[in-house]
């Protein structure tokens, strides 16, 4: 197993704590000098705010953990490509690589939709690597979202029958 996958599977972990609350399955963890700095899952319906995604929530812990802001010499897996604010917040806090596990085609900024994270005109560019456990990654959203159609049908019905018999 390569390193990038080790810490995929992390990230995946973290996703998971996200789907077990009934939110999409996003993962992150953030990586100093071999060590886990940052985890972070996205929380955004839990703690009802745009800003509580799972690479804000880890750049915060690793900003903690490193008694900076500057998190220049750390790599960040994620297991989905990040947002246009994410990656904001990779380019700003000076991360040297991100490490995606599958591309965003509807809000993905590393590359899908335009790529915030090597604009030559910023003063910082986040190497970027794609398709770490691909598969499990989109596995993971794939199943989420198929499960949250089924249950928005069903509750859909139920309304239905409940109108009905009324």
């Amino acid at each position: 197993m390569s390193t990038n996958e080790k810490y995929m599977k992390e990230a995946l972990k973290q996703a998971k704590k996200a789907y077990l609350l009934g939110e999409v399955p996003i993962g992150c963890i953030i990586v100093y000098k071999d060590k886990i700095i940052g985890r972070g899952y996205n929380k955004r319906n839990t703690k009802k705010t745009t800003l509580a995604h799972a690479e804000l929530v880890a750049i915060e812990k690793a900003s903690k953990v490193m008694g900076d802001w500057r998190l220049e010499d750390c790599t960040m897996y994620v297991t989905l490509e990040p947002c246009q604010m994410c990656a904001g917040a990779l380019v700003q806090a000076r991360i040297k690589q991100v490490v995606i596990g599958t591309m965003n085609s509807k809000a993905g900024c590393a590359g899908s939709i335009l790529n915030l994270l090597q604009m030559e005109e910023f003063n910082h560019q986040v190497e970027i690597v794609n398709g770490v456990m691909e598969k499990e990654c989109t596995d993971i959203l794939q199943q989420f979202f198929k499960e949250l159609r089924a249950r928005n049908k069903e509750a859909k019905l139920a309304a239905k029958a409940e109108e009905t018999q009324n």
